[in-house]
């Protein structure tokens, strides 16, 4: 508490600029004359002190040739020029030619420390200087001592830890193992909800972008509690009465588990309604059935006032499944949960040849020490909270924001040519994105209509990372 406290109190002085400099900014915007290129007016970014070694590997065009003969058709590419990112620092990369950017997408919510953090490459090397595989089956401490700290940032009982390579394997798993415990199959989860890309995760993810024409059975998708676009707005407990019905007429009365995002990330940052977790999980539970938080973009300290997602909302779940950020770019994933929900994987064997891995989990585990060390949880918290304040005063300015949504690191900017009808800027969001990164800024796009920034940086983006950020999208707003 008093850390969060300390938090409040520098958000309030960074804050405080903003707030004084909006009226004037908004004057002198009024009385200065648009330039007639804007592009001449970018913005200057930040200093930084790092130089990339020279690259002398393959160009984009070689590159881009091979992707295209030898890996899926069904990768895709940001940007109408694909960029060749050949080198990163802290929340910096650099492509083929030097040139720096600012990255506001963080490889998609996943690098939280910083893109190659000196701590977390030297905990990584040091292990694999030792060994690098060898299985679970032998004793190696690098699992045991990153599993106990992992352990030490949960609530309640939830001190059992099994580690898989992905977040899909990690909800996957939650799935299974909440079935198994259960005695039943039905799970309940989310509209516009993603979870992965394998049988049972696609089953619960709720989007048809992400889901083939495969069996998927046993899952119920209930009504999104969207502040935004949802029926109810705000309420949460409207939107919880959806998942007492699907318990009443949609299945015998009993339910396997309900997994959820507290903030769903490629659903487009979509903040659940307040109250709306805390009767969910007491109608799942009355149902016989586990709660699963899906913590793969909302967890690791990201929304800066709390370490995991879920804990905003007042609830400790049964399970919880985690990627991404644990590994700052490491393949690693985990599901963690209580003693005796554990046991149910002893009735069979259950084994993952790289689940735990050493050198993934020495790089985990360096990574929990950096965002303690470093205070990246207030960092987010204070530099987030600013980024957002700012991102609302280009929504008083620009009418194609229609909402500005998230916490810390996790920020949503949804685009609209009408904000009365909330019609998805769809054409509009990708011009914009194209202009942000000619001014040299990197930001993702999600939701279901592909509308929605996605602005998850490193959680080191500093508040003047942030500032030129604003200008950047301000200039590339200003030119549709």
């Amino acid at each position: 508490m008093q850390r969060l406290a300390s938090s409040r109190r520098l958000l309030q002085a960074a804050l405080a600029p903003v707030r004084a400099q909006s009226s004037l900014s908004a004057a002198a915007a009024a009385a200065a004359p648009a330039p007639e290129n804007a592009f001449a007016a970018a913005p200057k970014m930040p200093p930084f002190d790092y130089t990339p070694p020279p690259y002398d590997g393959p160009r984009a065009e070689e590159i881009s040739r091979k992707r295209a003969e030898f890996l899926s058709p069904s990768l895709f590419h940001f940007y109408d020029r694909p960029l060749n990112i050949v080198d990163g620092k802290m929340q910096y990369l650099f492509d083929e030619d030097g040139r720096r950017y600012l990255d506001a997408f963080g490889g998609i919510a996943t690098v939280c420390c910083g893109h190659c953090h000196p701590d977390v490459v030297e905990a990584m090397v040091n292990q694999a200087k030792r060994i690098q595989h060898s299985t679970v089956l032998y004793l190696n401490h690098a699992i045991a001592d990153f599993a106990e700290a992992l352990a030490a940032k949960m609530p309640g009982d939830l001190k059992v830890v099994f580690f898989t390579n992905s977040g899909t394997e990690a909800n996957e798993l939650a799935l299974m193992i909440a079935r198994l415990y259960t005695g039943c199959h039905d799970i309940i989860s989310l509209r516009n909800g993603y979870h992965g890309n394998a049988a049972g995760t696609m089953g619960a993810t709720a989007q048809c972008n992400w889901k083939f024409n495969v069996v998927q059975t046993g899952v119920h998708h209930a009504l999104n509690p969207d502040p935004y676009r949802g029926a109810f707005g705000s309420d949460g407990e409207k939107y919880a009465r959806d998942v007492q019905e699907i318990i009443d007429f949609g299945t015998t009365g009993r339910v396997g588990g309900f997994i959820s995002e507290a903030i769903q990330g490629v659903g487009g940052i979509v903040e659940l309604a307040p109250g709306y977790l805390p009767a969910v999980y007491n109608m799942v539970r009355k149902a016989g059935g586990l709660c699963i938080a899906d913590e793969v973009q909302a967890g690791v300290a990201r929304t800066g006032s709390h370490f995991w997602g879920f804990e905003s909302h007042g609830v400790i779940p049964d399970i919880v499944t985690m990627a991404k950020g644990i590994g700052n770019g490491i393949p690693i994933g985990a599901v963690v949960t209580t003693p005796e929900i554990a046991q149910v994987l002893t009735r069979r064997s259950y084994f993952n040849t790289f689940g735990g891995n050493p050198v993934s989990t020495a790089g985990g585990h360096a990574v929990l020490k950096v965002l303690e060390k470093e205070k990246l949880q207030e960092n987010a918290f204070v530099v987030g909270s600013y980024l957002k304040e700012r991102l609302n005063k280009l929504k008083e300015k620009h009418d194609i924001i229609g909402d500005v949504r998230g916490k810390g690191f996790l920020l949503g900017v949804e685009l609209v040519t009408d904000r009365q009808k909330k019609t998805p800027a769809k054409v509009e969001i990708g011009h914009v994105m194209n202009h942000m990164k000619d001014m040299g800024v990197l930001v993702g796009k999600g939701g279901f209509y592909g509308n929605v920034f996605r602005v998850t940086p490193p959680l080191c983006f500093t508040k003047e990372d942030s500032d030129f950020f604003i200008e950047a999208m301000d200039i590339s707003l200003s030119k549709l």
